[in-house]
């Protein structure tokens, strides 16, 4: 028989089950109720006249109250002729056809003065009736009767409504919120732009799902899980969906929290469920997002949360490479932290493919801009997707597709009715560094001048040495910064030769060394500068090997804990090398200082300065340079 048809068996047993108790719980309490009323029922005598009336409409008597002095008035005068009693007042018919009643809570009244047996040589003065059923209370007593009747009712059934609730909730979370999409993916390879590497990876999960006989036929097994490592936003959600749509698999989306629980046992109860429900519906992908969140085993004993941890993971680990079949399931896991994964996890059998998921190249870059941009209102004629791909190196595609949208509510705030070229540069200033603020209504002028001589200084020292491409300076605030010289790489870049990485480090130092060069003192502008360029020069010297004394250790190959003992010696390598490439930038802003005071004045003047202005001030200088150096030789 097939897994499938075994488990809708076990759940119409288990569904009559639950049937057959909910019956037998309701046939006790009916039985129970039936009890208490027979026992309370009391068969009343047979009575004539008034007494009959009374028991059977006593309404006449609820008209008029009077106080039980009148009562015992009437009875020393014998001027009664019939008394009900009630749980809760006396009814009183005098023998000239008055009625009315005495109001007597819980009969204490009753039962002290009028149950008392006549003699046995008089008869009594008048009928006494007892009226169990006569409703005659009136005004707060018929709320009090209520409200008792109600905490009754309330009283029998709330533990009832506790216990079903508490086994309803634990059904429910031991099920968990796993679901199967309401319809398989139609996403597939070719609708995701760029990572060419993971689809490729994908492949033969894809041919496993689509012809499973392909494989087992060559006696070949297919891998049990995928771990897609890659930062944030790089696209690992829409590739795991892809492979479903491929394939017209089922699709089933969870987090790495997903198992985790309030009760214990349930977590491995929510395990169960989701293989189950995967098997059933295969073929199946079960995609867990953020997978580090189920964390590593520990042999500690730390207390009940880490020893509950532990035995999701082992039921996770029995699940994927245990005795049961997992015939067309599929698991694909996502994490930014493949490290914090328990390493039985990644062992052959389990999450025995690692899968990267890089972030997109120019070319891809352009893509996802066109078809983002597509689904606006632009001029698409106005825009040069790959001057935007340029201008976004290292981005992902979530953060190129919160880019196009900032493009719109640039437009939208501008008042433009189509989004233009001017509006998604702005959107690319906005994500790389920040909106414009408000800060320079707060700048004096002098401070304002050593901001755009700083600007000025690593703008100038990042187009000589030809770090990148110089797109513009400006002295407008945004986000944190006071002014901003924005740098763009011709083309994606992987590896990083020394003189580039030094000429990074002299970019960062430009600023500072400009404003000793124009005010003989720097400020506390190049805080930032100067934090950044310190860590880049100590990975130099304790990572990469460029350390002018040929010292090749690195320092990543020791244990956290010693690593930090050998940091000094690094630190005074680093120092050596900054003040070295410290002097080297001063020496290069004094050659060129014509040009930096050029580019400082209109900086001051417009507050932003396109890159093409300061490339040709520095060409127009080298000119000068050339023209002065010939003369003496033409003499």
């Amino acid at each position: 028989m097939k897994p499938g048809k075994n488990l809708l068996g076990k759940n119409r047993t288990r569904k009559f089950a639950w049937t057959l108790g909910a019956a037998l719980i309701a046939a006790i309490l009916a039985v129970c109720l039936w009890h208490y009323h027979q026992r309370n029922v009391q068969v009343p005598p047979a009575l004539t006249g008034v007494a009959n009336q009374m028991r059977h409409d006593p309404s006449a008597w609820t008209r008029e109250e009077k106080d039980a002095s009148q009562m015992l008035r009437d009875i020393n005068s014998a001027n009664v002729a019939a008394i009900g009693v009630s749980p809760s007042a006396i009814l009183v018919s005098r023998r000239d056809g008055s009625k009315y009643f005495v109001t007597d809570h819980n009969a204490t009244f009753s039962h002290a003065l009028l149950l008392g047996e006549p003699k046995t040589d008089q008869a009594a003065a008048y009928q006494l009736v007892w009226l169990p059923d006569a409703d005659i209370r009136t005004g707060g007593a018929r709320w009090a009767h209520v409200f008792d009747q109600t905490r009754d009712a309330i009283s029998l059934l709330l533990p009832l409504l506790l216990v079903g609730g508490m086994l309803w909730f634990m059904r429910r979370e031991m099920r968990g919120g796993a679901k199967l999409l309401s319809k398989a993916p139609t996403l597939c390879f070719d609708d995701v732009i760029g990572a060419g590497e993971a689809k490729a990876a994908l492949a033969d999960i894809r041919g496993y799902l689509s012809d499973p006989k392909q494989f087992t036929s060559m006696g070949v097994r297919a891998p049990c899980g995928i771990l897609m490592v890659g930062g944030p936003g790089v696209g690992k959600t829409r590739l795991a969906q892809a492979l479903a749509g491929e394939c017209g698999a089922s699709f089933i989306s969870i987090t790495g929290s997903y198992f985790s629980a309030k009760y214990y046992g349930v977590g491995i109860q929510k395990v169960k469920h989701l293989f189950e429900l995967a098997r059933k519906n295969a073929p199946t992908v079960i995609f867990i997002d953020e997978a580090d969140g189920l964390a590593k085993r520990t042999d500690t004993g730390g207390g009940p949360v880490e020893a509950e941890s532990n035995r999701i993971i082992n039921q996770l680990l029995a699940e994927m490479d245990g005795f049961a079949s997992n015939e067309g399931v599929i698991i694909v896991a996502a994490t930014n932290h493949p490290d914090n994964l328990d390493e039985a996890l990644r062992r052959p059998g389990r999450f025995d493919r690692t899968v990267q998921v890089r972030l997109p190249d120019r070319e891809d870059r352009a893509k996802i801009f066109r078809f983002y941009a597509e689904k606006l209102k632009s001029k698409a004629a106005d825009i040069d997707y790959d001057q935007l791909a340029r201008l976004t190196t290292g981005l992902s595609p979530a953060t190129v597709a919160m880019v196009v949208n900032q493009a719109g509510l640039v437009a939208r705030k501008a008042g433009e009715s189509e989004i233009a070229a001017k509006h998604f540069m702005e959107a690319i200033k906005i994500a790389r560094i920040g909106d414009v603020s408000g800060a320079e209504r707060a700048l004096t002028e002098d401070e304002r001048t050593r901001i755009a001589v700083h600007e000025a200084g690593h703008g100038l020292v990042a187009a000589v040495l030809g770090t990148g491409v110089l797109e513009e300076v400006t002295i407008l605030p945004r986000g944190g910064a006071l002014g901003v010289a924005l740098i763009t790489k011709a083309q994606d870049k992987h590896l990083y030769r020394e003189t580039e990485i030094r000429n990074e480090i002299q970019v960062l130092l430009g600023g500072r060394n400009a404003e000793i060069l124009m005010f003989s003192e720097a400020s506390s502008g190049a805080a930032s500068d100067l934090q950044e360029a310190s860590r880049i020069s100590l990975d130099m010297v304790s990572k990469f090997g460029f350390n002018r004394d040929g010292d090749l250790f690195s320092l990543a190959a020791l244990p956290q804990q010693y690593a930090g003992l050998q940091m000094k010696s690094a630190i005074e390598h680093a120092n050596v090398l900054l003040k070295e490439l410290n002097e080297l930038c001063y020496a290069l802003l004094h050659a060129y200082e014509p040009v930096l005071r050029a580019i400082a004045d209109e900086l001051l003047e417009h507050e932003t300065v396109p890159g093409e202005t300061v490339y040709r001030l520095i060409r127009e200088h080298k000119n000068t340079l050339t023209i002065v150096h010939d003369e003496p030789a033409a003499a």
